[in-house]
């Protein structure tokens, strides 16, 4: 596929946001739904640490986090580190992150667009309940990474 086409990001209005800095404060201190958190990674510029509300999908037990806007910074910056915490409330947890194939995210990207449609439909040509083969196409442009639990006192 063309870099540029996988390359591409979403970029959100001024009116989303603000909505995700709101929402992103709200999660942080623990308001919000069971698959609702704040993402916190590292600048791979700056080492600043930058923050995004996010769905989390869980799927027999392992977690994936999904861009729908496609390569955001904080895409990027977890490429780069390697590394992510989510945090909701007081509750917060370190994660190693896997790409995953594109041969691998078809059957992910439609369980994602399914469980949270009203949040992500906008971001999908094709409407939730679609088959996991229409995500073929793609699969290249919508990074996907399994997030592996980092036992931080073993780290010490």
């Amino acid at each position: 596929m063309d870099e540029a086409v996988r390359d591409k990001f979403l970029r959100p209005s001024s009116v989303e946001r603000l909505f995700n800095r709101i929402f992103g404060a709200l999660v942080g201190l623990g308001i919000g739904l069971r698959h609702n958190y704040l993402l916190q990674v590292r600048g791979r510029k700056t080492g600043r640490l930058y923050s995004a509300p996010v769905n989390v999908l869980e799927v027999d037990g392992t977690l994936f986090l999904v861009c729908g806007r496609g390569r955001a910074q904080w895409v990027r910056n977890a490429e780069a580190s390697g590394r992510i915490a989510l945090k909701r409330g007081s509750w917060r947890r370190e994660f190693s992150v896997r790409a995953v194939p594109d041969d691998q995210k078809p059957e992910l990207l439609k369980k994602y667009l399914d469980r949270f449609k009203l949040t992500v439909q906008r971001y999908f040509p094709m409407p939730a309940g679609s088959f996991a083969d229409s995500f073929v196409p793609l699969a290249s442009r919508y990074p996907v990474f399994e997030l592996i639990p980092v036992d931080t006192e073993s780290e010490k």
